[in-house]
């Protein structure tokens, strides 16, 4: 961007472009570190002041600072001569009517200063630091009665607290009832598509390539599935996800569920011969478990067990300590209204430590014999929400030992996973097979080394006659 003759000339690059000439509802960027993101943002609020005279738009960064640093000084020389900058109201006001405010959200609360007002288009830059209960607040000021486009700009990094929603959203378009696909478009950019930045600091790069492998894959190449802060780290989803396959009736079953009054997350575990564990079926419901008293609520959760369950012996049905809990107004537990419904729930243990030590042993990706990757945890790809949220747990920025509890949605499904990983949960054992021998099979048996005579009971199965009767 330059300027001659007080006429300013814009100089996008590819991705920028695509950016600013968008015209989906909600529009996201970036991806990666230096893709020009906040420019791409002052630029197209600007071409807006101008095209629409008496728009109102609004600009939001986490904390006043960088609110300051990147959009409120840069933006005072972008728009000299267009628009007086009103310290007061932190509002730029151009000659036509046209508005655009400057705002930040460092505390969950700050967002409730703007319930109330309208706005026509607002940008969320590093969206990814903003929560969503703030993006769907600021969804609900996206409003007014005029002809001008109503829409939500995003751009974003990889990580923070805002990294679920905006990977749900405009990476893997998982939309919910009420999201319309059309309204959402992403707009991928990093350090190589800005010409600008590589011609001017060509040593950028380099600085990204030396961070540590979760800071560079999220910083330099934009990866959504590795980021700064992720909790399992071992996480490797062409490993741990499989396609599902028939699994043979004597394996070892069981049943984990964390339940509370917003969501039922259960899933069914088999375990093979070996201990791997393999999560065969999910139920993630937070939606219609009912309405009403405690014992209706539960008995629909609880037929949603017994529907996971169907056609399997389980061993264990394993739920948290806190479903022990009395009511004082009843004086009875979760657990028992479970035990009424016919399911006799197992206590795991509530030692969170102890419980996310177990899950990252199990998630441990090691080599075979034959050089294949293997983890002690595998889940079939029929557990979408499974398959989600454990990527997007992060650490406890109190606990480094612990994962944050929120966003609480994806917190479900690994705290069903970490309880039954914390239970000791034997590896099945293949029933004896027993068959009639011929006498040539009883011969090679006796001629046989241990070694070869274990082999051959594997293929034949036991024997179930007397070899002195054979002829």
């Amino acid at each position: 961007m330059s300027r001659a003759n007080g006429e300013i000339r814009l100089r996008p690059n590819k991705k920028q472009l695509m950016f600013i000439t968008a015209r989906q509802r909600y529009i996201g960027y970036g991806g990666a570190r230096g893709g020009g993101k906040s420019w791409a943002v002052r630029v197209k609020a600007m071409l807006l002041a101008r095209r629409y005279p008496g728009i109102r738009m609004l600009i939001v960064r986490r904390t006043y600072a960088e609110l300051q640093l990147n959009h409120t000084r840069p933006l005072q020389t972008l728009l000299r001569g267009q628009a007086d900058y009103v310290e007061r109201d932190k509002e730029f006001r151009f000659a036509n009517g046209s508005s655009l405010m400057l705002g930040f959200c460092d505390a969950q609360s700050d967002v409730l200063r703007y319930q109330g007002q309208e706005f026509d288009v607002i940008f969320l830059d590093e969206a990814t630091q903003l929560t969503e209960y703030q993006f769907q607040t600021f969804k609900g000021c996206l409003r007014g009665v005029n002809d001008f486009p109503k829409r939500i700009y995003v751009t974003c990094n990889p990580g923070g607290v805002g990294h679920a929603w905006v990977k749900r959203l405009f990476i893997d378009r998982d939309f919910r009832p009420g999201e319309d696909p059309d309204d959402y478009v992403f707009i991928p950019a990093g350090v190589r598509d800005n010409d600008a930045l590589m011609a001017s600091d060509p040593g950028y790069v380099e600085n990204l390539k030396s961070l540590p492998y979760a800071l560079r894959m999220a910083w330099l190449e934009g990866r959504w599935d590795v980021f700064a802060g992720q909790f399992f780290t071992e996480w490797n989803e062409s490993v741990h996800v499989t396609e599902p396959f028939d699994v043979p009736d004597w394996w070892r079953f069981y049943v984990t569920m964390d339940y509370g009054m917003d969501m039922l997350a259960a899933y069914l575990i088999g375990v093979d011969p070996a201990g791997t564990a393999w999560v065969m079926r999910e139920v993630y419901d937070g939606r219609d478990l009912g309405e009403g008293h405690d014992g209706l609520i539960i008995s629909r959760a609880a037929q949603k067990v017994k529907t996971l369950a169907a056609g399997r012996r389980i061993t264990a049905y394993l739920a948290p300590p806190d479903l022990w809990n009395r009511r004082q107004e009843t004086g009875r537990s979760a657990a028992d209204i479970f035990a009424e419904h016919g399911l006799r729930l197992t206590m795991t243990s509530n030692d969170r430590f102890d419980g996310w030590m177990a899950m990252r042993e199990r998630l441990k990706v090691v080599t075979d014999e034959r050089g294949q990757p293997s983890a002690g945890l595998r889940i079939f790809r029929c557990c979408p929400n499974l398959i989600r949220t454990i990527p997007l747990l992060t650490y406890d920025a109190d606990d480094p030992n612990d994962a944050a509890d929120t966003p609480h949605e994806i917190t479900h499904g690994p705290d069903a996973i970490r309880g039954f990983c914390v239970y000791r949960t034997g590896a099945a054992k293949r029933p004896a097979v027993r068959r009639a021998w011929t006498g040539d099979m009883w011969q090679d048996y006796r001629a046989a080394d241990p070694d070869t005579r274990r082999y051959l009971l594997e293929r034949w199965g036991e024997p179930a006659n007397d070899p002195g009767k054979m002829g």
